[in-house]
């Protein structure tokens, strides 16, 4: 059987930008040690997996060194690829089951809506060392299950940030989420992600953070429906509407390549 995969680039309508994910659709479960072993061939922050079960899909996600449980623009793709390549129709709401529970894809006028689940964050202190890694004072510090989440002074400080990846993950902040109220009235508020616990350094755009970042910025501004910027070097943008418990994220795709695995 001839394997194909795909690289999306997610959040953005034009190549080169927004955040790169593979996509390997197969006929059937595969083993874990080969999924890792693509996903670090590929290189991408994320690669994800999935295969059919009964009109709905199992949906895993690998970094080119450990499984997530919740990845935002590798589940874009996915649901971009699934519709481009007919694998599903893009009237029926697609359906996958990952570790976070089902997450659902639907196709919303030309965007792509995810609906996640909401993970606001809660207050606490800095851990020794973050802030030093940073190399920012904070307006805010949250962090929720699995990341932290730091608000700074302005989008030209969070634009400006070099941080200390090896000092982030010796302060237990190998996972953080860096943000601030937009300059520009087309955005909300913008943010980075910094994730060298994991493997990468900056994430281009994040859909998972959005969970975070979405429910932080309602209660901040006030506001259910939010645009999105997320400032890394490739850039992308996103629409966050925060709906009780859960946080629908809409982004587009456009596929870079495809290629078959020998």
């Amino acid at each position: 059987m001839t394997q194909m995969i795909y690289q999306v680039d997610s959040f953005t309508g034009t190549k080169f930008s927004g955040n790169p994910a593979g996509v390997c659709v197969m006929d059937d479960a595969a083993s874990v040690k080969w999924m890792q072993n693509i996903a670090s061939e590929m290189n991408l922050s994320e690669t994800a997996f999935l295969f059919a079960k009964d009109d709905e899909y199992n949906l895993r996600w690998f970094t080119p060194t450990v499984e997530v449980e919740l990845c935002g623009h590798a589940t874009l793709a996915a649901a971009h690829i699934l519709w481009k390549k007919g694998f599903h129709s893009r009237a029926q709401k697609i359906r996958f089951h990952t570790l976070s529970g089902l997450l659902t894809a639907e196709w919303v006028d030309g965007w792509i809506k995810l609906d996640f689940p909401s993970e606001p964050p809660r207050a606490t202190s800095a851990p020794p060392g973050l802030l030093e890694g940073l190399g920012r004072k904070a307006v805010y510090v949250g962090k929720n299950e699995s990341r932290y989440l730091v608000e700074i002074e302005s989008e030209e400080a969070v634009r400006n940030l070099s941080p200390d990846m090896a000092g982030l993950v010796s302060a237990g902040a190998g996972r953080l989420i860096v943000t601030a109220r937009a300059d520009s009235a087309k955005y909300d508020f913008v943010s980075r992600f910094f994730a060298p616990g994991i493997g990468i350094d900056e994430d281009p755009v994040t859909g998972s953070a959005h969970c975070c970042l979405g429910p932080y910025w309602k209660d901040r501004l006030g506001k259910t429906k939010l645009v999105a910027y997320q400032a890394s070097k490739r850039g992308g943008e996103l629409k966050v509407y925060v709906v009780g418990d859960r946080v629908h994220i809409f982004g587009q795709a456009v596929t870079v390549f495809e290629a078959q695995l020998e």
